[in-house]
C-alpha cells in the first residue's frame, strides 16, 4: 500500500511534470524539494513574541499529519483528486490559523494546487475565492494585522499563477506534439498517394501491352508458331523493361521519413520564432539510414528548441559518391554537451549503420551537428545521376 501511495498514476501533476522537462527516471524528490517552505508553519508561531499562541504545537502537528497525506494525494494521484486535496489544505489553514498564523502556508499551498483545478477562468475563480475567504478570516473574525496577511497573498498569487503559466506551456507542448504527428502522417500519406500515382503510371500501359501481347501469341500459336514465338520474345522484353523501370522507382523514391523529420522541424521551430534554411541533396537513401537520419534529425532539433535559444536554424542533407552527410547548424548560446539519453541513443543508432556523429559546440557561437553515413555501392552509383541540392528557407 506504501509503495502504491508513492507510485504516481499515469494522470497524476508529478507523472505529468516528468514529462514535462523530460525526465526519464523518477522525479519524487520533487514533492520533498516543495515541502521546504512548510518551515514557515512552525516558525511562525515560535518566533511570534508575547504569549499570543500557547497552544500551537499540538494543533499543528495533528494538522500537518492530515496536511502531508493530503500533500502526496495530490502529486501522486489522479489530478482530478487535486481539487478535494486543495480545499482540504483551505480548511486545514482556516481551522489552524486562530492558533497558529502560520497556518497561511497551507493557503498557498491550496492556492498552488487550485491551479490546476480546471480551466484558466475556473483555476482563478476557485483561488480569489479562497483568498477572500481566508482574509475575511483573517481581518474581520480575527482581527489580525493585515500587513501579516499582505505577503501570503501576494505569494499565493505568484505561485498559483506561476503553476497556471506552467499548465498552458504543458498543453501548448502537446498540442504541438500532436501537429508533428499529424504532419508526419500526412507526409507519409503523401508519398503513399505519389508512389501509387507513378506506379499506376507506369505500370498501367505496360500491363495492358503485355496482356494484348499475349493475347495475340495464344491466338497465332496454332497458325503461325513463328510469329507467336515473336509476340512472347515482345512480352519477355517488355516485362523485363517494366521490371527496370519499377526497381529505378523504388530507388529513387524519396525518403520519407525524412521529408516528415523536416516539415516537423519547420513547424517545431517556427512556432518558436527560429527561422530555418533547409538544403536538401537529391539522393536515394536505403531504408535504415533514411530512419536513423531522421531520428538523429528529430533529436538535434528538439534540443535546440528546448536549450539553444538558436534564432537560426541551418538544416543540410549533402551527398557525395560514397556517403551522405546531415548537417544540423544554430546560432544559440552552445556550451558543452552534457550526454544523455537521447544523445546516447543517437550514438547507437548511427553506430548501428556505421555512420559517425561530430558535434562542436562553442559558447555563444552555437553548435553544429554533423552525421556522415556511409552509402552502398548501388545507392553510391546512383547519386552520379541527381541534380543538385535544392534551397529553401523559411523564417
Amino acid at each position: 500500500m506504501l509503495i502504491d501511495t508513492f507510485h504516481p498514476s499515469q494522470n497524476s501533476l508529478l507523472a505529468g511534470y516528468a514529462h514535462s522537462i523530460g525526465a526519464k527516471r523518477r522525479v519524487n524528490w520533487f514533492p520533498l524539494l516543495m515541502l521546504v517552505w512548510t518551515f514557515w508553519i512552525f516558525a511562525t508561531p515560535m518566533f511570534e513574541t508575547g504569549d499570543s499562541f500557547p497552544h500551537w504545537l499540538w494543533p499543528t502537528l495533528a494538522s500537518f499529519a492530515v496536511f502531508l497525506w493530503l500533500f502526496f494525494r495530490a502529486y501522486y494521484r489522479d489530478r482530478t483528486q487535486v481539487i478535494w486535496c486543495a480545499l482540504g489544505m483551505v480548511a486545514l489553514g482556516v481551522a489552524v490559523t486562530p492558533v497558529n498564523p502560520g497556518a497561511q502556508c497551507y493557503i498557498i499551498y491550496a492556492c498552488a494546487f487550485l491551479a490546476f483545478s480546471g480551466s484558466t477562468r475556473i483555476a482563478v475563480r476557485n483561488i480569489l475565492c479562497v483568498l477572500v475567504l481566508y482574509t475575511f478570516e483573517w481581518i474581520v473574525l480575527l482581527h489580525f494585522h493585515w500587513i501579516y496577511l499582505l505577503s501570503a497573498l501576494l505569494i499565493a498569487l505568484a505561485v498559483a499563477f506561476m503553476n497556471i503559466n506552467f499548465l498552458r506551456k504543458q498543453e501548448r507542448e502537446a498540442e504541438l506534439r500532436l501537429s508533428h504527428d499529424e504532419v508526419r502522417r500526412l507526409a507519409a500519406m503523401a508519398e503513399r498517394e505519389r508512389i501509387g500515382r507513378d506506379l499506376h503510371d507506369l505500370l498501367g500501359h505496360t500491363l495492358s501491352l503485355i496482356a494484348l501481347k499475349s493475347e495475340l501469341a495464344n491466338k497465332l500459336f496454332e497458325r503461325d508458331a513463328a510469329s507467336a514465338r515473336r509476340e512472347m520474345a515482345d512480352v519477355e522484353r517488355i516485362a523485363r523493361d517494366a521490371l527496370a523501370q519499377v526497381r529505378h522507382a523504388v530507388t529513387g523514391i524519396r525518403a520519407a521519413g525524412l521529408v516528415a523529420e523536416l516539415a516537423s522541424a519547420k513547424l517545431l521551430l517556427q512556432s518558436n520564432g527560429v527561422q530555418l534554411e533547409c538544403e536538401v541533396a537529391d539522393v536515394c537513401l536505403p531504408v535504415e539510414i533514411e530512419t536513423a537520419l531522421a531520428m538523429c534529425l528529430r533529436e538535434a532539433v528538439t534540443n535546440i528548441q528546448r536549450h539553444a535559444r538558436a534564432a537560426r536554424v541551418r538544416i543540410a542533407l549533402e551527398a557525395a559518391p560514397h556517403a551522405v552527410v546531415l548537417r544540423v547548424e544554430d546560432d544559440g548560446r552552445g556550451g558543452a554537451i552534457v550526454p544523455g539519453n537521447g544523445l546516447a541513443g543517437m550514438r547507437e543508432r548511427l553506430a548501428a549503420i556505421g555512420a559517425q556523429l561530430r558535434i562542436d559546440s562553442q559558447r555563444g557561437r552555437g553548435t553544429k551537428l554533423a552525421v556522415t553515413a556511409p552509402l552502398p555501392q548501388a545507392e553510391s552509383l546512383a547519386f552520379s545521376a541527381q541534380g543538385k541540392p535544392r534551397h529553401s528557407s523559411a523564417g
